[in-house]
Formats: C-alpha cells, structure tokens, sequence
C-alpha cells in the first residue's frame, strides 16, 4: 500500500474523521475533526465518502514527501502551501507526483486546516475510527518518520477548487436552552446574548474559553450543581463567570452551569476562531434548531458538489467568452526590442 511519508510535522498534527458516536456512556466523547465541514468539504473536491479520515493541522502543517502519484485536497483554515517549489491554492486539489514534497506552513487564518488524500488515510481503525482522540489515549500525533497509508478510492480529479463557507473570523452563534438554562435569571440570558466575546489565546481540542468585559456571569445556586453529562457545544461557566465553549474532545462530565449549547454547524466558528476573534451568542428554539440542522444535512452533499469548479476554464464551456480581455497587452512588435 503506497504512503505519505512524514517529514516533519507541527505539534498540533493529527489524523482525524467523523469521530466515535455511540460511546458518550462509557466515558468517551465523540472526538473527531473539529471543523467537520472542512471534511466535507475535502471529500466533496475529491469525489469520495465523508467517513474518510484526513489530517488535521492546528495551526501549522509540516513536510510530507509521496510515495507515489496521488491526489490532495487542502481545505479548512487556509495556510501557506507549497509542492516542486510552487504555492498550491487553498480549498483545492493537487497532483503530488512521487517523490514530491509538499510543505504547509502556518494558518493565515482560523486555526485547523486540513490535508485529504484521495482513498483517504488508512490507518487503522479503533473503536471504529481512525481519529485520534489523545484525551483519551487513542491514537497520537503524527511525527516525522510516520507513514501514512493511503486506502483504495476512486480516481479523483486535480484542478479543482471551490469557495468555502467563510467560519475563520469569528461571529454570532446560535445556542439552544440547556437543562440549566433556567439558573441563568432571563437579564443574565438578555446580556449574554449582548456581550461581545473574545477568544482567549487559551484552548484546544478539548474546548476554548472566551473573555468579555463587564461582569461575570451568575447562576443561581451554582454551587450546589451535580456534576452531569456535558456533551461539544456545551458553553460552561467557570467559577470566575467566564464562558468555555467545549469541542469535540471534551470531557464527558462537568459540574459547571451550562447557559446553553452551541448548534452542531456553529461549532466550526468556534473551533477555527484564532485568538482575539470576536463571538457572540443569540438563544434560537430547539425546533428551530433541529429543523435547520435537517435541512442542511439534506442538501449539503449537493451544495457542495454545486460549488466546485475547474480552477482554469475550460474556453468551449464559458457562455461568456466575449466578455473576456483576450487580448490585453498585444502590440505591433516594433517594441520588443526597446531596453525599458
């Protein structure tokens, strides 16, 4: 089985997929890509299922060198990319030929990016993922001198590109009510969802925690809360009133006052909000919620197959050929020879 081998890696390197539902009641949270629309996005511009697994990059890539001729896509937080010394393009596919080495530089915005073969990365499976889930002692990030094996999948296609959703700036998220909602009096409800939020430079994986000013934030008998099932997208309050927005590996306890939960497609703002981003909050009905969230699963696959395009056209496909400057820069000739 052909490889990408790894050169060099950042600290933050991982192989990552949908995660492990279904293990919430054995102390396990679900884990898994924390923007799981780059990885839908990836399997879109490759033409493959969604359950592959792919590498996810926090912050910084690294250098990985192909076994063999293979296809790429790059999608999440856009970072410097480069293969035979040219930039590649973000949210695109690529032809790596054997033997070449691809670097990845440092996110320029939003904070994980993601590096999808074509066939996906076949490393084993546990638990019935490849994710890596290093709370927990799954898996562990990747290093140089790994090999990542890359699994059977249908031809993909270079020169493909699209244009993501834009999630790598911060903004307003939708939350629903929570069990413990009701301990926040509704005028702490009224200026959570009034307050602008930063995010701290503190946070992982597991969760970041975002700062504001003004006062902190009160539950009613807070101390007295049992610790209970706590699931990514729960924002907590700490002691201190500050909220902590909790990713796909959390822990699967808490004890802190839960104002609400984030809805599963605003989790990607937050994960790729670098810090000093700013977020805010808006409370929306479950049925809202849930009716939203249908609605986008239904029609995702879709949209995104609608959003990708040759990234050069091809001329016999452009209705709009003679709109185009064809011809900017031509001249008689009797300048070339003239020193400028």
């Amino acid at each position: 089985m052909t490889a990408l081998r790894v050169l060099s890696a950042g600290p933050g390197v991982t192989v990552q997929d949908r995660g492990r539902p279904g293990w919430l009641g054995y102390g396990l949270s679900r884990g898994g890509a924390a923007d799981a629309l780059a990885l839908a996005e990836g399997a879109a511009l490759l033409g493959q299922s969604g359950d592959l697994a792919a590498l996810e990059m926090a912050g910084f890539g690294g250098t990985f060198e192909a076994e063999a001729d293979m296809v790429i896509a790059l999608t999440g937080a856009p970072m410097r990319a480069a293969a035979a010394g040219a930039r590649l393009r973000w949210n695109a596919t690529h032809h790596l030929r054997a033997g070449q080495r691809l670097v990845i530089g440092a996110a320029e915005a939003g904070v994980y990016g993601y590096l999808h073969l074509a066939g996906g990365i076949a490393v084993p499976e546990v638990m019935g993922s490849r994710a890596a889930h290093l709370t927990a002692g799954l898996g562990a990030p990747v290093a140089a001198g790994d090999r990542l094996p890359v699994g059977e999948g249908r031809a993909a296609r270079a020169g493909l590109g699209l244009d993501p959703a834009d999630r790598f700036h911060g903004g307003r998220l939708r939350i629903v009510a929570s069990a413990q909602t009701a301990l926040f009096s509704p005028a702490e409800r009224a200026r959570f969802e009034a307050t602008g939020f930063t995010r701290d430079a503190r946070g992982n994986r597991q969760g970041v925690r975002l700062t504001h000013d003004g006062a902190p934030f009160r539950a009613e008998g807070q101390l007295s809360i049992l610790s209970e099932i706590i699931v990514p997208g729960d924002v907590q309050m700490t002691g201190e009133g500050t909220p902590y927005v909790l990713l796909p590996e959390c822990q699967t306890m808490g004890g802190y006052p839960r104002i609400g939960t984030v809805v599963p497609d605003d989790l990607a703002v937050v994960a790729q909000a670098g810090p000093g981003a700013r977020l805010g909050f808006r409370f929306v009905g479950l049925d809202e919620a849930l009716a939203d969230w249908r609605r986008a699963r239904a029609g995702e696959a879709a949209r995104l197959a609608a959003a990708i395009r040759p990234l050069v056209r091809d001329p016999a496909e452009m209705a709009d050929l003679l709109s185009h400057q064809l011809i900017g820069g031509v001249t008689a000739g009797d300048d070339l020879g003239e020193e400028e």
